[in-house]
């Protein structure tokens, strides 16, 4: 399903065109790292360690460079405080906010689907 670009820069926003910048969102947005970072800041700002330990497994880089292609595209904010040590928080922007909304479905229904999900040639058991 395609949209009317209303910036004219394209004629219209297809995803499932090559040459559409809708690509790029939609690759942010299907990572892993994002769709996770966008649900930890969903009940509010959190700093980056905070962040770093409820998304477990993730190294400092990592976050990092996901928080920085979240926040070039606008779905999160990064405010800095003047302090020492200084003191950073993350939040949702309003068009992250609007982003979560889909997103916590997936995760939701992931969530309550696992049982069911079996990759073939694995063994159910393991």
């Amino acid at each position: 399903m395609s949209t009317s670009c209303v910036t004219g820069i394209h004629h219209d926003h297809d995803v499932y065109s090559a040459q559409c910048p809708c690509r790029a969102v939609l690759d942010l947005l299907a990572n892993k790292w994002s769709a996770l970072a966008i649900g930890a800041l969903e009940h509010g700002p959190r700093r980056f360690g905070d962040l770093q330990r409820t998304l477990q497994g993730i190294s400092p880089k990592v976050l990092t460079q996901t928080l920085r292609r979240l926040e070039t595209y606008g779905f999160v904010s990064r405010t800095v405080y003047p302090a020492i040590p200084l003191h950073v928080d993350y939040a949702l922007t309003d068009l992250g906010e609007r982003a979560a909304v889909p997103m916590r479905m997936l995760r939701d229904w992931v969530e309550t689907n696992m049982d069911e999900i079996v990759p073939r040639g694995c063994d159910p058991a393991v």
